[in-house]
C-alpha cells in the first residue's frame, strides 16, 4: 500500500533531523523592532527568545506610557520572529517529507 516503508521511515528521520538543525539555527536569527524614534529597542530570536531590551531614560519618566510601548514593540517583534520560525520549520518539515499518495500537507 505504502510501497518502502523503510525509505518512508529514513525520510521522516531526517525530516526530523532538519527541523533540529533549522530549531538550532533560528536561535541565531535576530529580530529587531524599534518603536518611538529608535528610544525602545527590542531583539530577540525567530524561536521568540528575548535577548535585549533597550530603552531610552526619556521614556523612564512615565511607566504607563513606557509599558504601553512596551508591549506594542514585543508583540509586533514576536509576530516577526514567529512569521520568520513558521516559514523556515515549515520549508526543513517539508524538505524531508516522504511522498505519500493522499497525504500533501505542506502545498
Amino acid at each position: 500500500m505504502f510501497g518502502d516503508l523503510s525509505g518512508m521511515m529514513n525520510k521522516l528521520k531526517e525530516a526530523q533531523k532538519n527541523v533540529e538543525v533549522t530549531k538550532a539555527r533560528l536561535n541565531s536569527v535576530l529580530v529587531d523592532e524599534v518603536a518611538v524614534d529608535g528610544k525602545l529597542k527590542i531583539t530577540l530570536t525567530a524561536n521568540r527568545e528575548i535577548k535585549a531590551i533597550s530603552i531610552d531614560e526619556a521614556l523612564l519618566k512615565d511607566a504607563e506610557e513606557l509599558e504601553d510601548y512596551l508591549i506594542l514593540a514585543l508583540n509586533k517583534a514576536l509576530e516577526k520572529a514567529t512569521k520568520i520560525n513558521e516559514a523556515e520549520m515549515a520549508e526543513a518539515a517539508k524538505s524531508g517529507m516522504p511522498n505519500i499518495p493522499g497525504m500533501d500537507m505542506f502545498k
